[in-house]
């Protein structure tokens, strides 16, 4: 009796190759569900590029600004990935090659995104931890630690190290007391985070999974916006604080003087993962999981109500008029993902991981 392998399918809407080429850029996602990082390019023949590597519980993912490094968390572990190709050549046709050069150990801390901060940054820098002047990298990653509810950075000694936390919770505990998971940037700093609740207990969130959702400024602690549902991903763009209202199924974003959100667009599925190149957002897509988180959203009435079903996948919205002009449907194994990023200028990306003997073969040199 033969066993059928798990099926991996991707479809891209028309215009979607040409839309890669036109901007000159690759994408990056994660999926817990099945640990997977996916690498999306173009081949020469201008047919999609499908990389993939197996990495535990992979989730909050960041590149930085030259896409020469990436950043990934997994279950127990924060993995730094570096470029080994030379600008201008390839490697098997790739213009990437993603090597897992260093892990941090954060223990099973449930890391959700993941943000480059800057060292000047003096709301996110601190005495002893600063780089010399002289070293070339200017960032170093910080991350939400969902399960202790806050804001935190590697550590060199312990498992991590706590760099804020909402002023509603009264203490750390690993409890994950307001399901804190989405982080937005600015000039290098924490400017906005998101949750389900404003909670203070274990797991108090999930009672208030339809409307509790906030977002709140960084470092005061100032609840902006409420009333959200499951909100993730909050992104800072052109000036505006974009947000994924998951549990409802849009796109938007919050006027932080008003703290109205402001619908953009319908994503069909639970959205998680944002991502910006010029006038476009990049969104992910997950089909919902039939279970007490994500059962009775606003989002199940909405998509009764529009006649489809939950996609899993990436929508492409243009931001000057709100429209889908492009989407990515995935089909088989795959049915959630959590972080999307773009790699400006890469053509073709791919990445070494653990099951293979490749990362043996792989050695560069510092000169």
């Amino acid at each position: 009796m033969s066993t059928q392998a798990p099926t991996f399918e991707i479809h891209g809407s028309r215009q979607f190759t040409s839309w890669l080429r036109e901007i000159r850029a690759s994408l990056a996602f994660t999926t817990y569900q099945s640990g997977k990082l996916f690498l999306l390019g173009l081949q020469d023949d201008g047919r999609f590029s499908v990389f993939e590597r197996t990495f535990e519980r992979v989730m909050g993912l960041c590149a930085t600004p030259d896409a020469q490094t990436l950043w990934i968390g997994t279950l127990w572990q924060l993995w730094r990935f570096e470029n080994a190709v030379p600008p201008g050549a390839n490697a098997n046709g790739y213009d990437r090659l993603y090597v897992p050069q260093c892990a941090f150990t954060t223990g099973d801390v449930d890391v959700h995104d993941i943000a480059l901060a800057s060292y000047s940054s003096s709301s996110s820098s601190s005495q002893g931890e600063r780089k010399d002047e002289d070293e070339e990298e200017p960032w170093r990653p910080i991350f939400i630690n969902t399960l202790f509810s806050c804001i935190a950075s590697p550590s060199e000694s312990h498992s991590f190290r706590v760099l804020w936390k909402p002023p509603f919770i009264s203490r750390l505990a690993a409890e994950d007391r307001c399901h804190l998971n989405g982080l937005a940037m600015e000039n290098g700093a924490p400017r906005f985070v998101t949750a389900v609740a404003a909670s203070d207990v274990h797991e108090g969130w999930r009672e208030h999974r339809r409307d509790g959702g906030v977002v709140i400024e960084v470092p005061g602690g100032e609840i902006v916006a409420r009333g959200l549902s499951m909100p993730h991903s909050p992104r800072l763009h052109g000036g505006r604080l974009y947000v994924l209202n998951s549990g409802a199924g849009e796109f938007g974003c919050v006027d932080v003087a008003s703290g109205k959100f402001e619908p953009i667009a319908f994503c069909p599925g639970y959205a998680r993962g944002l991502a910006f190149v010029g006038n476009y957002a990049v969104i992910g897509l997950s089909a919902c999981r039939e279970n007490r988180t994500f059962s009775g959203l606003p989002l199940d009435d909405a998509l009764a109500k529009k006649n489809v079903a939950p996609r899993c996948g990436l929508l492409v919205v243009d931001l000057r008029s709100g429209d889908v002009v492009h989407s990515l449907t995935i089909e088989g194994i795959v049915r959630e993902l959590y972080d999307v990023a773009v790699l400006p200028g890469v053509a073709r990306p791919s990445a070494l991981g653990f099951k293979t003997d490749e990362i043996r073969r792989t050695i560069t040199i510092e000169e």
